[in-house]
């Protein structure tokens, strides 16, 4: 099992590790570079560990077809897809700028490039993480061109069947295992009937590397259980309003709700750090309050032998424990007692039968 990916500014990422949050910032700063430094500014000030672009180039991703393909609609930036995808694309000296205040500001700044030429304009940037999409999960050149840069790599998985993750897995092995598989459905937003978060126990037991996941979801709950299920990475859409034109919006996040979700992200992780049963300090003060003790039910003379319907149990519980009711039925007075008096094990001589059990806790320190 690879227990975490390192990266070059020394943070890791990994079970053992706080959660690597990511504003996937997409483009939802609507190519605007000025809107989109405002929103690493944000995202900063949302607490979140990175934040997370998308590259591209138009003619190196698309057809001629593809390019020039009317794209009308509320959501349209252009006349055709082409000029769709080339109105909300940032250029390289954008993104330097980002890089750089991302930097300034303690965020790691990534990318995920869908292209030959944006992955080498993410060299470019001297990126420390490479993201691989959904969308490009099968593209088995790129995957390569991007393991041979070796660089850690976060995939997600949406649209994908486990034969074509353990297809994409495999060619990065090739190269290294600096790896982090996201869970993911790629639908926009996603219900919650559709999530399957247990998928992200599968995906760490089937590739042994970090798992985290990448939420669609309107709400916080998914995600927010995801950390609880194991998750190492959250990565959440994040837009400074969801009102705005465009597709990812509507999934994305606002600042208000990305900070809850930092907030409560932080509270599970100190929920889940101990993972074995024990009894803490403030909860002994607790019990001496709330549970009971087994007192005396009347008064009784020395001599007398104990019986169910001479005992009864009171609070607070600072005497000998209910949970030893069995040891005390059957002991005899060594004493009279009083009526609600608490027992005490020095009182009574253990019946026979429970003598050694009684001996045992006393010698334990097991009377309570």
């Amino acid at each position: 099992m690879k227990e975490a990916v390192r990266l070059k500014s020394g943070r890791a990422i990994g079970p053992d590790y706080p959660v690597f949050v990511v504003a996937e910032v997409g483009n939802n700063h609507q190519g605007d570079v000025e809107m989109a430094l405002e929103m690493v500014k944000v995202a900063a000030d949302c607490g979140v560990d990175a934040v997370k672009f998308q590259k591209r180039c138009t003619r190196a991703l698309l057809t001629l077809e593809g390019c020039q393909a009317p794209y009308g609609g509320a959501n349209s930036f252009g006349r055709t897809y082409g000029e769709h995808r080339d109105a909300l694309e940032l250029s390289l000296e954008d993104m330097t700028r980002i890089k750089a205040l991302a930097d300034e500001l303690g965020l790691i700044f990534f990318a995920s490039a869908w292209d030959e030429p944006s992955l080498l304009q993410m060299s470019e940037l001297d990126v420390e993480l490479l993201k691989i999409s959904s969308a490009d999960l099968v593209s088995v050149p790129l995957l390569r061109r991007a393991a041979a840069m070796h660089l850690p790599m976060i995939i997600s998985t949406g649209m994908s069947d486990l034969a074509q993750i353990d297809h994409s897995v495999n060619e990065i092995l090739k190269f290294h295992n600096n790896i982090v598989i996201l869970h993911c459905n790629s639908t926009y937003p996603c219900p919650e009937e559709q999530i399957s978060l247990p998928v992200i126990a599968q995906l760490r037991r089937r590739y042994k590397v970090p798992v985290g996941y990448s939420g669609h979801e309107q709400g916080l709950g998914p995600s927010v259980a995801a950390v609880a299920l194991g998750a190492c990475v959250v990565e959440r859409h994040f837009t400074l309003d969801k009102s705005l034109v465009g597709t990812d919006h509507k999934a994305s996040l606002e600042p208000q709700e990305m900070g809850a979700l930092v907030r409560m992200i932080r509270e599970v992780e100190r929920a889940v750090a101990v993972e074995e049963k024990q009894v803490y300090p403030s909860e002994v003060a607790t019990a001496k309050k709330l549970r009971k003790s087994i007192v005396y039910a009347r008064d009784l003379p020395a001599g007398h032998v104990l019986a169910e319907e001479d005992l009864t149990v009171k609070c607070p519980g600072t005497g000998v424990s209910p949970v030893h009711w069995d040891a005390a039925v059957g002991a005899v007075l060594r004493r009279g007692v009083r009526c609600e008096e608490f027992m005490t094990w020095e009182q009574v001589t253990p019946a026979a039968s429970s003598r050694q059990y009684s001996v045992g806790m006393l010698r334990n320190g097991m009377w309570r």
